[in-house]
């Protein structure tokens, strides 16, 4: 996959993020892919949002996730500060409003956004800054996620709720320690069948050929 944008032939509406996004605090992993009929290559400018250099905070996505049309991420930038009188930025209106603020001092820093591997973000989801979202989880469609998504959970809603967890606790603890989306491509090809499965007993072989 190295150097590939397009991976499907004849088909620009997806691209592979890692080969796309060059901003060093976005750090995608394999096979990220982002799908958007207009023009997926345009997935910072339009997807990533108030992520301001001054600040410093990171998305970092893994490897083999899903990414629909219209999804983004928040950043602190677009965080005004709750805890003072006001609601506008004084801070970025230097020339307007002198002051010996800082221009973050406009906005509350929560963190860093990062999505584990194998995560399915639906059209139009949106993801606040500080939120965690662990392996294999499922965003719905147009849902607000305020708060950490635990892994393998389905969330959906505004703001988002955990509606179910895909799977039962031993399943996923099993997919959790065997970690297939850092194997090498060869071997996911040779096993497919069983990952895009859901028989237990041959994803307990897999752990045992390790």
């Amino acid at each position: 996959m190295e150097n590939v944008v397009f991976p499907r032939a004849n088909d620009k509406s997806i691209c592979l993020l890692k080969n796309v996004v060059k901003d060093p605090n976005i750090i995608i992993g394999d096979y990220t892919y982002y799908h958007d009929l207009g023009n997926p290559l345009d997935f910072v400018k339009n997807n990533v949002l108030y992520h301001y250099p001054v600040n410093g905070d990171k998305l970092v996505i893994g490897n083999f996730c899903s990414i629909a049309s219209g999804a983004k991420f928040i950043f602190n930038g677009g965080n005004h500060k709750s805890a003072s009188f006001v609601n506008f930025p004084f801070a970025i209106f230097g020339d307007l409003f002198p002051s010996e603020m800082k221009i973050n001092d406009s906005w509350e820093n929560k963190g860093d956004i990062r999505i584990g591997h194998d995560v399915w973000i639906g059209c139009e989801a949106v993801i606040l800054a500080g939120v965690s979202i662990g392996d294999g989880a499922r965003i719905g469609t147009r849902a607000v996620v305020t708060r950490d998504v635990p892994a393998y959970a389905v969330v959906g809603g505004v703001p988002a709720r955990v509606i179910k967890k895909r799977f039962d606790a031993e399943t996923i603890a099993l997919l959790e320690k065997l970690q297939w989306w850092f194997w090498d491509a060869k071997r996911i090809k040779e096993i497919l069948p069983v990952l895009t499965g859901n028989d237990l007993e041959k994803l307990k072989k897999l752990e045992i050929k390790q």
